[in-house]
């Protein structure tokens, strides 16, 4: 039994491939969807800072603004969940140490699981 010759054209195969791929990506995203956040703070010498209060700051209309915040463990973790924005910005504060710089953290898609590869770092202390 042969195969009709239009089953393998181009015009039948290429359109089959990108319908794939559509959705692998949508069963992909949709199982990646808890919107949550995780990471580290750490001091300016790289250890862990506990009890450091880590703000999400939500884009808004024309700023950015808190949606939601989290205290770090004992060793310097945090965890945001039901994040349902794209597009984030990420800002620690601690006692005696001030204020981290905001880290700027942009999804393919809303509510993305996502872990920050390199820790909120606060600036060291000038002697």
């Amino acid at each position: 039994m042969t195969r009709p010759r239009w089953l393998l054209s181009r015009w039948t195969v290429v359109p089959g491939m990108i319908a794939m791929l559509v959705m692998a990506w949508t069963l992909y995203a949709e199982s990646h969807n808890d919107g949550i956040i995780t990471g580290a703070v750490v001091d300016g010498k790289g250890r862990p800072v506990p009890g450091a209060t880590v703000l999400l700051l939500e884009r808004g209309f024309v700023t950015h603004e808190e949606r939601d915040r989290t205290r770090t463990d004992a060793q310097g973790r945090f965890r945001f969940s039901h994040n349902t924005s794209h597009s984030v910005q990420l800002e620690a504060e601690a006692e005696g140490l001030g204020r981290s710089d905001r880290r700027i953290v942009r999804l393919w898609f809303r509510a993305q699981n996502t872990n920050l590869t390199e820790p909120l770092r606060f600036k060291e202390a000038r002697p």
